[in-house]
């Protein structure tokens, strides 16, 4: 009895899993430079689209998540390094201050 009702709970669970695999998950963030001038950015899946291109996510280390057209040997040298607690969007000498939407 308690195997066929862990089996019904099984049969009954799986296909909500399976339909959470198929979301398309992303964030849209309002980013604004140090001039004042705002950018979308996209985070979707292991992608950023931010100012007409789409950049690769390398890795993360802590709080960081790092994303380059083409990633490096070292994720620490990427184009771009993003914490999303704080907002903080940083590329070479630009910085960038984004809220999510």
């Amino acid at each position: 009895m308690l195997i066929a009702m862990n089996k019904l709970l099984f049969l009954l669970i799986l296909p909500l899993g399976l339909l959470a695999c198929g979301r398309e998950t992303y964030t849209t963030w309002s980013c604004l430079d140090n001039s004042g001038s705002k950018s979308a950015m996209v985070l979707k899946k292991a992608q950023m689209q931010f100012q007409d291109r789409q950049y690769d996510y390398c890795g993360s280390l802590g709080p960081v998540s790092y994303f380059d057209l083409q990633c490096p040997a070292q994720t620490k040298d990427s184009s771009y390094n993003f914490t999303p607690d704080s907002g903080k969007l940083i590329s070479g000498a630009n910085e960038f201050q984004c809220n999510a939407l």
